[in-house]
């Protein structure tokens, strides 16, 4: 009986150490919600009290707005795995309606990451200096000496 017990109890635990963690980023906009919002009739101010607040807005036209969201799984100790991605764009006309929402197809551009380092120019110095440098640039005045 003790047996079959560790034995249940080491499945048990396999089992739940194999679930995946899931995690939500951004704003993942559901499709009720999106089909409430009207273009050419929804201002600024209706299209953030139903959708929320922007991810980003366009840094070099103001009337465009991001709604990025991003779900992930993750499995034990491998890198979390991108299982669903939603982009969608919101043009404001100048008069401040909604012009258009449409969903980016294919999520978001991927920006291959590079290793290498960024050069700097100056100085380049030892351990050795910048643990003796400071040796003898002190004033007798500023330690703290009563006159």
């Amino acid at each position: 009986m003790k047996t079959l017990t560790i034995a249940l109890t080491a499945a048990l635990l396999t089992t739940a150490a194999c679930a995946p963690t899931v995690n939500v980023r951004g704003n993942m906009v559901p499709d009720h919600v999106l089909a409430t919002v009207q273009p050419g009739v929804d201002n600024a101010a209706d299209v953030t009290r139903k959708l929320g607040s922007p991810t980003a807005r366009d840094p070099f036209d103001p009337s465009v707005w991001y709604y990025i969201g991003q779900r992930t799984e993750k499995r034990g100790i491998l890198d979390p795995k991108v299982v669903e991605e939603r982009v969608l764009i919101a043009k404001f006309s100048p008069e401040g309606t909604l012009a258009s929402l449409t969903e980016r197809e294919g999520g978001r551009n991927d920006i291959p990451y590079s290793r290498e380092k960024t050069p700097t120019s100056g100085n380049e110095i030892t351990f050795m200096q910048q643990l003796l440098g400071n040796l003898g640039k002190f004033n007798k005045d500023e330690l703290g000496s009563k006159k």
